[in-house]
């Protein structure tokens, strides 16, 4: 890790620490959103990185947002970093429109979505965007006379109807109805952003937070296995529980590599080989680490104001956004196998550019 990255990773550690307790998770959960941790994020111009300067971001690359993605996932921040800057920030930047203030999101081509453009009205029907009623502006593609357009939908234009995953984070239906947009939130799609790059993008950021989540159940689950006391001795000592730390510990290694990889890859822009990977990877050790933790833990770790609790709802429902591990598996299976067996072997042994 570079000397920038690592005072960035220490400088969002600190800020997560002091504004995002499980406290602060469980108050939030109301309402899916913490202002306050939102407000010191933006101050400190985190919710941009790797958005360019020249665009109005903070600058920066894919791998720095990613380490900052990875802090957030360790604290279970109930705020739109991804989306805001690896995503939204990212195709408004491309297509040259300018960066609205406050949370943005995105929608990334549901089967049921809905996108068009005639001029300039606007209507659409986008279903499970994250924390779409709490965005200012909502990015989506739309198609207009067989040309592919980049549009930043104002949220109070649109009727909201709230939905949420299983960890109350806020995933909404948005529907515009013959909206009138102005000139500068609409653009067109230059090469590249498209739907298929934009839930690449997702997905990595899903991966990075699988990451800080894991490390951070990987060191609950050390910590109370090693207090709790059963047959006066800690349970860590007893065999099962033993099985249950390695297991955990090995799975959260394993998603981290994967992101710190994928991450690192990116250059500009994320590798599809790197990010199907990864992202197949880090779902399957979401599964498996978050049941051996709740069964190393016992009852505890179902309560609402434990730790435990409010990461491991979101391992499970970030492993299946933005492309479940069954999806990224059986697209990377695809991509291979049409490039035939003399391919193979280059992929897997293409080594990681530093």
């Amino acid at each position: 890790m570079s000397d920038d990255r690592r005072m960035l990773t220490e400088v969002a550690t600190g800020l997560f620490r002091d504004l995002c307790t499980p406290e602060d998770v469980v108050a939030a959960e109301a309402t899916g959103w913490s202002g306050r941790l939102w407000d010191a994020l933006t101050e400190a111009g985190f919710p941009l990185v790797s958005v360019p300067e020249a665009a109005g971001g903070s600058g920066g690359d894919v791998a720095d947002a990613c380490a900052l993605l990875t802090v957030a996932g360790r604290f279970a921040a109930p705020v739109p970093l991804a989306e805001t800057g690896l995503l939204a920030g990212w195709a408004l930047a491309a297509a040259g429109l300018e960066l609205p203030g406050g949370p943005l999101s995105v929608a990334v081509g549901r089967p049921d979505d809905v996108a068009e453009l005639t001029g300039r009205r606007f209507s659409a029907r986008l279903s499970r965007v994250p924390w779409g009623g709490r965005s200012t502006r909502v990015v989506a593609l739309a198609e207009s006379g067989g040309q592919r357009f980049v549009v930043a939908a104002p949220i109070d234009a649109a009727t909201v109807t709230p939905g949420r995953n299983l960890a109350a984070e806020p995933r909404d239906t948005l529907v515009w109805d013959d909206v009138e947009l102005a000139d500068a939130d609409i653009a067109p799609a230059p090469d590249g952003v498209d739907t298929a790059a934009l839930r690449l993008r997702g997905a990595l950021a899903r991966t990075a937070q699988i990451a800080g989540a894991l490390a951070r159940v990987t060191e609950l689950t050390v910590r109370y296995t090693g207090e709790r006391q059963q047959f006066g001795r800690p349970v860590a000592r007893f065999q099962a529980v033993q099985a249950h730390l390695v297991t955990i510990a090995e799975e959260a290694q394993l998603a981290g590599l994967a992101a710190q990889v994928a991450a690192l890859n990116a250059r500009p822009d994320p590798a599809f080989d790197d990010v199907a990977a990864a992202k197949a990877a880090a779902g399957e050790a979401a599964t498996v680490a978050a049941r051996a933790a709740h069964q190393a833990h016992g009852a505890i770790g179902m309560t609402k104001e434990y730790e435990l609790g409010q990461l491991t709802r979101r391992l499970w429902s970030w492993r299946d956004e933005f492309g479940g591990e069954r999806y990224w598996s059986r697209e990377l299976g695809r991509r291979l196998a049409a490039e035939g067996a003399d391919a193979l072997w280059p992929h897997i042994s293409r080594g990681l550019v530093a």
